[in-house]
Protein backbone atom coordinates (compact mmCIF):
# COMPACT_ATOMS: atom_id res chain seq x y z
CA UNK A 1 0.00 0.00 0.00
CA UNK A 2 1.44 3.45 -0.83
CA UNK A 3 1.54 6.12 1.40
CA UNK A 4 -0.94 8.92 1.29
CA UNK A 5 0.59 12.52 0.83
CA UNK A 6 -0.83 13.38 3.92
CA UNK A 7 0.92 10.60 5.94
CA UNK A 8 4.50 12.08 5.15
CA UNK A 9 6.84 14.52 6.79
CA UNK A 10 6.41 17.39 4.89
CA UNK A 11 10.52 18.17 5.12
CA UNK A 12 10.36 14.72 3.21
CA UNK A 13 9.18 16.06 -0.01
CA UNK A 14 11.68 17.02 -2.32
CA UNK A 15 11.60 20.00 -4.65
CA UNK A 16 10.30 17.75 -7.60
CA UNK A 17 7.62 16.38 -5.34
CA UNK A 18 6.66 19.15 -3.77
CA UNK A 19 6.51 21.27 -6.71
CA UNK A 20 4.43 17.97 -8.47
CA UNK A 21 1.73 17.91 -5.37
CA UNK A 22 1.14 21.78 -6.04
CA UNK A 23 1.06 22.45 -9.92
CA UNK A 24 0.19 18.93 -11.24
CA UNK A 25 -3.71 20.21 -11.91
CA UNK A 26 -1.66 22.63 -14.06
CA UNK A 27 0.54 20.39 -15.89
CA UNK A 28 -1.97 18.03 -16.53
CA UNK A 29 -4.66 21.08 -18.19
CA UNK A 30 -0.97 21.99 -20.01
CA UNK A 31 -0.96 18.29 -21.81
CA UNK A 32 -4.72 17.99 -22.33
CA UNK A 33 -3.81 21.72 -24.20
CA UNK A 34 -0.88 19.74 -25.59
CA UNK A 35 -2.62 17.44 -27.03
CA UNK A 36 -5.50 19.62 -28.72
CA UNK A 37 -2.48 21.50 -30.51
CA UNK A 38 -1.43 18.80 -32.23
CA UNK A 39 -5.52 17.50 -32.41
CA UNK A 40 -5.74 20.70 -34.59
CA UNK A 41 -2.50 19.96 -36.82
CA UNK A 42 -3.19 16.48 -37.57
CA UNK A 43 -7.01 17.02 -38.20
CA UNK A 44 -6.39 20.07 -40.64
CA UNK A 45 -6.56 18.88 -44.34
CA UNK A 46 -5.02 20.77 -47.60
CA UNK A 47 -4.98 19.76 -50.89
CA UNK A 48 -1.50 18.16 -51.37
CA UNK A 49 -0.86 17.99 -47.76
CA UNK A 50 1.34 20.26 -45.47
CA UNK A 51 5.40 20.18 -44.18
CA UNK A 52 4.08 21.31 -40.77
CA UNK A 53 2.19 18.33 -39.45
CA UNK A 54 5.57 16.75 -39.99
CA UNK A 55 6.82 17.97 -37.03
CA UNK A 56 4.69 15.73 -34.89
CA UNK A 57 5.53 12.77 -31.93
CA UNK A 58 3.08 11.03 -33.78
CA UNK A 59 5.71 10.79 -36.28
CA UNK A 60 8.25 8.96 -34.14
CA UNK A 61 5.82 5.83 -32.91
CA UNK A 62 2.77 5.11 -32.36
CA UNK A 63 1.82 7.56 -29.36
CA UNK A 64 -1.30 9.96 -30.61
CA UNK A 65 -3.11 12.76 -29.01
CA UNK A 66 -6.05 10.34 -28.60
CA UNK A 67 -5.36 7.92 -26.22
CA UNK A 68 -3.61 10.63 -23.73
CA UNK A 69 -6.99 13.10 -23.98
CA UNK A 70 -9.18 10.09 -23.25
CA UNK A 71 -6.45 8.91 -20.56
CA UNK A 72 -6.45 12.36 -18.42
CA UNK A 73 -10.29 12.39 -18.50
CA UNK A 74 -10.13 9.50 -16.75
CA UNK A 75 -7.56 10.71 -14.37
CA UNK A 76 -8.97 14.18 -13.65
CA UNK A 77 -12.61 12.09 -13.40
CA UNK A 78 -11.45 9.84 -10.63
CA UNK A 79 -9.14 12.64 -8.79
CA UNK A 80 -12.31 15.10 -8.42
CA UNK A 81 -15.76 12.81 -8.33
CA UNK A 82 -13.41 10.66 -6.40
CA UNK A 83 -13.22 13.09 -3.79
CA UNK A 84 -16.47 14.28 -4.12
CA UNK A 85 -17.66 10.86 -3.49
CA UNK A 86 -15.53 10.21 -0.18
CA UNK A 87 -16.67 13.37 1.15
CA UNK A 88 -20.19 13.92 0.44
CA UNK A 89 -21.01 10.37 -0.01
CA UNK A 90 -22.32 8.50 -3.76
CA UNK A 91 -25.48 10.06 -4.01
CA UNK A 92 -23.62 14.16 -4.41
CA UNK A 93 -21.12 12.87 -6.60
CA UNK A 94 -23.14 10.96 -9.24
CA UNK A 95 -25.53 13.78 -9.80
CA UNK A 96 -22.62 15.99 -10.58
CA UNK A 97 -21.38 13.34 -12.86
CA UNK A 98 -25.20 12.88 -14.66
CA UNK A 99 -24.88 16.81 -14.76
CA UNK A 100 -21.73 16.68 -16.40
CA UNK A 101 -22.99 13.78 -19.03
CA UNK A 102 -25.98 16.44 -19.93
CA UNK A 103 -23.50 18.81 -20.65
CA UNK A 104 -21.45 17.01 -22.90
CA UNK A 105 -24.58 15.74 -25.06
CA UNK A 106 -25.68 19.43 -25.28
CA UNK A 107 -21.61 20.66 -26.52
CA UNK A 108 -21.89 17.16 -28.96
CA UNK A 109 -25.29 17.74 -30.28
CA UNK A 110 -24.59 21.59 -31.01
CA UNK A 111 -21.25 20.74 -32.60
CA UNK A 112 -23.55 18.43 -35.07
CA UNK A 113 -26.37 20.90 -35.52
CA UNK A 114 -23.93 23.40 -36.29
CA UNK A 115 -22.24 21.53 -39.26
CA UNK A 116 -25.44 20.21 -40.52
CA UNK A 117 -26.50 24.17 -40.81
CA UNK A 118 -23.39 25.14 -42.14
CA UNK A 119 -23.59 22.57 -44.43
CA UNK A 120 -27.52 24.48 -46.21
CA UNK A 121 -25.14 27.73 -45.87
CA UNK A 122 -21.44 27.02 -47.58
CA UNK A 123 -21.69 26.19 -51.65
CA UNK A 124 -21.18 22.37 -52.74
CA UNK A 125 -20.63 21.57 -49.28
CA UNK A 126 -21.86 17.80 -50.07
CA UNK A 127 -18.83 17.08 -51.83
CA UNK A 128 -15.98 17.92 -49.81
CA UNK A 129 -17.43 16.94 -46.43
CA UNK A 130 -19.02 14.03 -47.79
CA UNK A 131 -16.30 11.71 -46.40
CA UNK A 132 -16.64 13.09 -42.99
CA UNK A 133 -20.26 13.21 -43.09
CA UNK A 134 -21.32 10.37 -45.39
CA UNK A 135 -24.84 10.69 -45.65
CA UNK A 136 -25.53 13.75 -43.51
CA UNK A 137 -23.82 15.36 -46.05
CA UNK A 138 -26.78 15.02 -48.33
CA UNK A 139 -29.43 16.19 -45.42
CA UNK A 140 -30.79 12.47 -44.57
CA UNK A 141 -33.01 13.06 -41.70
CA UNK A 142 -32.58 9.33 -40.85
CA UNK A 143 -28.96 9.60 -40.25
CA UNK A 144 -29.39 12.70 -38.39
CA UNK A 145 -31.38 11.16 -35.95
CA UNK A 146 -28.35 8.32 -35.52
CA UNK A 147 -26.07 11.01 -35.03
CA UNK A 148 -28.38 12.82 -32.48
CA UNK A 149 -28.48 9.35 -30.76
CA UNK A 150 -24.91 8.93 -30.97
CA UNK A 151 -25.03 6.12 -32.96
CA UNK A 152 -23.65 7.88 -36.05
CA UNK A 153 -20.50 10.11 -35.41
CA UNK A 154 -19.24 12.09 -38.12
CA UNK A 155 -15.35 12.30 -38.43
CA UNK A 156 -13.29 14.19 -35.73
CA UNK A 157 -16.88 14.36 -33.25
CA UNK A 158 -15.85 10.74 -32.19
CA UNK A 159 -14.03 11.60 -28.89
CA UNK A 160 -17.29 13.12 -26.95
CA UNK A 161 -19.83 10.45 -27.65
CA UNK A 162 -17.25 7.67 -26.14
CA UNK A 163 -16.55 10.03 -23.09
CA UNK A 164 -20.55 10.18 -22.87
CA UNK A 165 -20.73 6.91 -22.29
CA UNK A 166 -18.18 6.31 -20.17
CA UNK A 167 -19.10 8.99 -18.04
CA UNK A 168 -22.55 7.99 -17.81
CA UNK A 169 -21.44 4.53 -16.50
CA UNK A 170 -18.92 5.98 -14.52
CA UNK A 171 -20.40 6.53 -11.03
CA UNK A 172 -20.67 3.06 -9.68
CA UNK A 173 -17.07 2.69 -11.12
CA UNK A 174 -16.08 5.45 -9.05
CA UNK A 175 -17.58 4.07 -6.03
CA UNK A 176 -16.29 1.06 -6.24
CA UNK A 177 -12.78 2.36 -6.55
CA UNK A 178 -13.34 4.88 -3.62
CA UNK A 179 -14.47 1.91 -1.00
CA UNK A 180 -11.14 0.16 -2.11
CA UNK A 181 -12.43 -1.94 -4.80
CA UNK A 182 -10.56 -0.89 -7.97
CA UNK A 183 -9.14 -4.41 -8.51
CA UNK A 184 -12.65 -5.57 -10.02
CA UNK A 185 -12.96 -2.90 -12.02
CA UNK A 186 -9.69 -2.68 -13.45
CA UNK A 187 -9.76 -6.56 -14.46
CA UNK A 188 -13.21 -6.05 -15.88
CA UNK A 189 -11.78 -3.00 -18.51
CA UNK A 190 -8.85 -5.41 -19.16
CA UNK A 191 -11.39 -8.40 -20.25
CA UNK A 192 -13.56 -5.77 -22.22
CA UNK A 193 -10.68 -5.21 -24.05
CA UNK A 194 -9.44 -8.67 -24.71
CA UNK A 195 -13.00 -9.26 -25.86
CA UNK A 196 -12.40 -6.93 -28.77
CA UNK A 197 -9.29 -8.21 -29.93
CA UNK A 198 -10.59 -11.08 -30.28
CA UNK A 199 -13.32 -10.71 -31.90
CA UNK A 200 -16.24 -11.52 -29.43
CA UNK A 201 -18.21 -8.28 -29.89
CA UNK A 202 -18.43 -8.62 -33.56
CA UNK A 203 -22.18 -10.17 -33.10
CA UNK A 204 -23.04 -7.57 -31.27
CA UNK A 205 -21.84 -5.08 -33.59
CA UNK A 206 -23.43 -7.11 -36.79
CA UNK A 207 -26.65 -7.30 -35.20
CA UNK A 208 -26.93 -3.59 -33.95
CA UNK A 209 -26.19 -2.72 -37.29
CA UNK A 210 -29.15 -5.13 -38.87
CA UNK A 211 -31.23 -3.30 -36.21
CA UNK A 212 -30.52 0.53 -37.95
CA UNK A 213 -30.18 -0.86 -41.16
CA UNK A 214 -33.82 -2.25 -40.80
CA UNK A 215 -35.11 1.04 -39.14
CA UNK A 216 -33.78 3.46 -42.17
CA UNK A 217 -31.80 1.59 -45.27
CA UNK A 218 -28.28 1.89 -45.52
CA UNK A 219 -28.20 2.70 -41.81
CA UNK A 220 -25.36 1.96 -39.20
CA UNK A 221 -23.39 2.11 -36.72
CA UNK A 222 -20.08 4.65 -37.66
CA UNK A 223 -17.92 5.22 -35.15
CA UNK A 224 -14.05 5.53 -35.11
CA UNK A 225 -12.88 4.72 -31.80
CA UNK A 226 -14.39 1.40 -30.50
CA UNK A 227 -16.04 2.15 -27.10
CA UNK A 228 -15.29 -1.32 -25.87
CA UNK A 229 -11.31 -1.30 -26.37
CA UNK A 230 -10.46 2.38 -25.74
CA UNK A 231 -12.69 2.04 -22.28
CA UNK A 232 -9.53 0.57 -21.10
CA UNK A 233 -7.82 4.16 -21.13
CA UNK A 234 -10.21 5.98 -20.04
CA UNK A 235 -10.66 3.16 -16.79
CA UNK A 236 -6.81 3.06 -16.18
CA UNK A 237 -7.21 6.95 -15.93
CA UNK A 238 -10.38 6.74 -13.60
CA UNK A 239 -8.62 3.92 -11.10
CA UNK A 240 -5.48 6.19 -11.01
CA UNK A 241 -7.36 8.97 -10.42
CA UNK A 242 -9.62 7.72 -7.79
CA UNK A 243 -7.03 6.26 -5.66
CA UNK A 244 -4.99 8.86 -5.89
CA UNK A 245 -7.49 11.85 -4.54
CA UNK A 246 -8.39 9.11 -1.78
CA UNK A 247 -4.43 8.63 -0.49
CA UNK A 248 -4.24 4.91 -1.88
CA UNK A 249 -1.74 5.69 -4.07
CA UNK A 250 1.08 7.64 -4.02
CA UNK A 251 2.65 9.30 -6.92
CA UNK A 252 6.26 9.73 -5.12
CA UNK A 253 6.15 5.65 -4.66
CA UNK A 254 4.87 5.24 -8.23
CA UNK A 255 7.62 7.96 -10.05
CA UNK A 256 10.41 6.76 -7.44
CA UNK A 257 13.80 7.48 -9.31
CA UNK A 258 15.14 4.92 -7.56
CA UNK A 259 13.53 2.49 -9.51
CA UNK A 260 15.21 1.96 -12.79
CA UNK A 261 13.91 -1.52 -14.12
CA UNK A 262 10.45 0.17 -15.60
CA UNK A 263 11.85 3.01 -16.91
CA UNK A 264 14.27 0.84 -18.74
CA UNK A 265 11.61 -1.61 -20.11
CA UNK A 266 9.45 2.23 -21.04
CA UNK A 267 12.57 3.08 -23.20
CA UNK A 268 13.42 0.01 -24.86
CA UNK A 269 8.96 -0.66 -25.98
CA UNK A 270 9.16 2.94 -27.23
CA UNK A 271 12.70 2.45 -28.56
CA UNK A 272 11.64 -0.39 -30.70
CA UNK A 273 8.61 0.93 -31.83
CA UNK A 274 10.02 4.30 -33.06
CA UNK A 275 12.56 2.04 -34.72
CA UNK A 276 9.73 0.47 -36.79
CA UNK A 277 7.93 3.40 -37.48
CA UNK A 278 10.72 5.23 -38.74
CA UNK A 279 10.89 2.30 -41.02
CA UNK A 280 7.73 2.26 -42.25
CA UNK A 281 7.96 5.94 -43.05
CA UNK A 282 11.00 5.77 -45.00
CA UNK A 283 10.45 2.27 -46.41
CA UNK A 284 13.40 0.56 -45.08
CA UNK A 285 11.55 -2.56 -43.98
CA UNK A 286 11.13 -5.80 -45.81
CA UNK A 287 7.32 -5.88 -46.94
CA UNK A 288 6.72 -8.67 -44.93
CA UNK A 289 7.38 -7.07 -42.04
CA UNK A 290 5.44 -3.89 -42.95
CA UNK A 291 2.91 -6.35 -43.86
CA UNK A 292 2.95 -7.59 -39.99
CA UNK A 293 3.20 -4.42 -38.25
CA UNK A 294 0.06 -3.36 -40.35
CA UNK A 295 -2.17 -6.25 -39.49
CA UNK A 296 -1.84 -5.02 -35.56
CA UNK A 297 -1.62 -1.68 -36.20
CA UNK A 298 -5.56 -1.18 -35.33
CA UNK A 299 -6.45 1.86 -34.07
CA UNK A 300 -9.95 1.50 -33.91
CA UNK A 301 -9.76 -1.18 -31.36
CA UNK A 302 -6.45 0.27 -29.62
CA UNK A 303 -4.43 -3.15 -30.36
CA UNK A 304 -2.04 -4.33 -28.49
CA UNK A 305 0.53 -2.41 -30.34
CA UNK A 306 -0.77 0.95 -29.06
CA UNK A 307 -1.82 -0.39 -25.85
CA UNK A 308 2.38 -1.09 -25.38
CA UNK A 309 3.12 2.21 -26.75
CA UNK A 310 0.99 4.73 -24.95
CA UNK A 311 1.63 2.91 -21.57
CA UNK A 312 5.47 3.06 -22.01
CA UNK A 313 5.21 6.78 -22.87
CA UNK A 314 2.96 7.64 -20.43
CA UNK A 315 5.48 6.08 -17.54
CA UNK A 316 8.24 7.95 -19.03
CA UNK A 317 6.43 11.23 -19.31
CA UNK A 318 4.82 10.75 -15.70
CA UNK A 319 8.31 9.72 -14.31
CA UNK A 320 10.89 12.24 -15.46
CA UNK A 321 8.02 14.84 -14.80
CA UNK A 322 7.62 13.81 -11.23
CA UNK A 323 10.71 12.04 -10.31
CA UNK A 324 13.82 12.98 -12.71
CA UNK A 325 14.47 16.01 -10.70
CA UNK A 326 16.03 13.68 -8.61
CA UNK A 327 17.86 11.32 -11.23
CA UNK A 328 21.61 11.40 -10.71
CA UNK A 329 21.60 11.88 -14.67
CA UNK A 330 21.97 15.67 -15.75
CA UNK A 331 20.40 14.73 -18.84
CA UNK A 332 17.14 13.31 -17.19
CA UNK A 333 16.96 16.65 -14.73
CA UNK A 334 17.04 19.21 -17.80
CA UNK A 335 14.51 17.13 -19.36
CA UNK A 336 12.21 17.34 -16.68
CA UNK A 337 12.98 20.92 -16.35
CA UNK A 338 11.81 21.31 -20.22
CA UNK A 339 8.81 19.36 -20.07
CA UNK A 340 7.47 21.29 -16.68
CA UNK A 341 8.13 24.69 -18.53
CA UNK A 342 6.59 23.33 -21.87
CA UNK A 343 3.31 21.52 -20.33
CA UNK A 344 2.82 25.02 -17.60
CA UNK A 345 2.95 27.20 -20.68
CA UNK A 346 0.03 29.87 -19.79
CA UNK A 347 -1.41 29.20 -23.69
CA UNK A 348 -1.64 25.12 -23.41
CA UNK A 349 -2.85 25.45 -19.51
CA UNK A 350 -5.26 27.94 -20.77
CA UNK A 351 -7.19 26.09 -24.01
CA UNK A 352 -6.52 22.44 -21.43
CA UNK A 353 -8.99 24.42 -18.10
CA UNK A 354 -11.46 24.54 -21.07
CA UNK A 355 -10.71 21.56 -22.82
CA UNK A 356 -14.13 21.08 -23.90
CA UNK A 357 -14.97 24.07 -25.14
CA UNK A 358 -11.59 24.50 -26.75
CA UNK A 359 -12.71 20.77 -28.48
CA UNK A 360 -15.76 21.54 -30.49
CA UNK A 361 -14.17 24.87 -31.42
CA UNK A 362 -11.43 22.74 -33.33
CA UNK A 363 -13.67 20.81 -34.83
CA UNK A 364 -15.92 23.41 -36.22
CA UNK A 365 -12.84 25.12 -37.57
CA UNK A 366 -11.72 22.09 -39.00
CA UNK A 367 -14.62 21.83 -41.52
CA UNK A 368 -14.46 25.24 -42.18
CA UNK A 369 -11.09 25.42 -43.08
CA UNK A 370 -11.71 22.39 -45.59
CA UNK A 371 -14.11 24.47 -47.23
CA UNK A 372 -11.65 27.47 -47.33
CA UNK A 373 -9.34 24.71 -48.98
CA UNK A 374 -11.76 23.27 -51.72
CA UNK A 375 -12.68 26.53 -52.55
CA UNK A 376 -10.02 28.41 -52.80
CA UNK A 377 -7.03 26.51 -52.62
CA UNK A 378 -4.49 25.00 -53.41
CA UNK A 379 -2.43 27.04 -50.86
CA UNK A 380 1.41 27.89 -51.40
CA UNK A 381 3.34 26.15 -48.26
CA UNK A 382 4.05 29.45 -46.40
CA UNK A 383 0.34 29.88 -46.67
CA UNK A 384 -0.81 26.61 -45.46
CA UNK A 385 1.41 26.80 -42.53
CA UNK A 386 0.53 30.32 -41.51
CA UNK A 387 -3.36 28.72 -41.71
CA UNK A 388 -2.44 26.41 -39.56
CA UNK A 389 -0.77 28.56 -36.85
CA UNK A 390 -3.92 30.53 -36.93
CA UNK A 391 -6.08 27.63 -36.14
CA UNK A 392 -4.51 27.06 -33.37
CA UNK A 393 -4.00 30.37 -31.75
CA UNK A 394 -7.93 30.10 -32.50
CA UNK A 395 -8.19 27.98 -29.52
CA UNK A 396 -7.88 30.44 -27.20
CA UNK A 397 -11.09 32.42 -28.16
CA UNK A 398 -13.29 29.83 -26.68
CA UNK A 399 -11.10 29.09 -23.62
CA UNK A 400 -11.33 32.76 -23.13
CA UNK A 401 -15.01 33.68 -23.60
CA UNK A 402 -15.68 30.44 -20.99
CA UNK A 403 -13.12 32.51 -18.43
CA UNK A 404 -14.92 35.44 -19.43
CA UNK A 405 -18.23 34.40 -18.46
CA UNK A 406 -17.13 32.92 -14.77
CA UNK A 407 -15.42 35.77 -14.48
CA UNK A 408 -18.60 37.02 -12.47
CA UNK A 409 -19.61 34.28 -10.85
CA UNK A 410 -16.38 33.78 -9.13
CA UNK A 411 -15.54 37.41 -8.19
CA UNK A 412 -19.57 36.72 -6.37
CA UNK A 413 -19.24 33.20 -5.16
CA UNK A 414 -17.06 31.34 -2.77
CA UNK A 415 -14.24 29.02 -3.83
CA UNK A 416 -15.17 25.39 -4.06
CA UNK A 417 -13.45 22.78 -1.64
CA UNK A 418 -13.37 20.68 -5.44
CA UNK A 419 -12.74 21.81 -8.64
CA UNK A 420 -15.98 22.49 -10.80
CA UNK A 421 -16.89 20.56 -13.44
CA UNK A 422 -18.07 23.04 -15.79
CA UNK A 423 -14.50 24.47 -15.64
CA UNK A 424 -12.88 21.52 -16.94
CA UNK A 425 -13.82 19.53 -19.80
CA UNK A 426 -12.48 16.10 -18.94
CA UNK A 427 -13.78 15.81 -15.22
Amino acid sequence: MCLAPGQEDAGDIAPAEAWWEMQRLEVLDGLRGYFLVFMVLNHLSFEGGYLLVKLNHGELGYVQDAPGFVFLSGLLMGQVYGARMKKQGYRAGASRIYQRVFELYRYAAGCVLAIFLLGFLLSESSVYWEPWLWQLARNDWGFALAAAALLYQPTYLDILPQYIVYLALSPPLVWLCVTGRWVPVALGSMMLWLAVQFGVHLPLASALDAVMGALHPGLVLRAHFNVLAWQLVFTAGLVLGCLSSTGQLSWRRVFDPSRQGLVQAALCITGFFMLCRLGMTWGLLPEAMQARLRAVEIRAEFSLMFLLNFAAMAYLVGWVLVAGERSASRFVRRTGEGLRALFTLPFLRLIGRHSLQAYVWHVLVIYLLKAVDYHHGPFHELTKTAIAVAAVASLALPALLQEARAAPTAAVGTSPSLPEAPSRASE
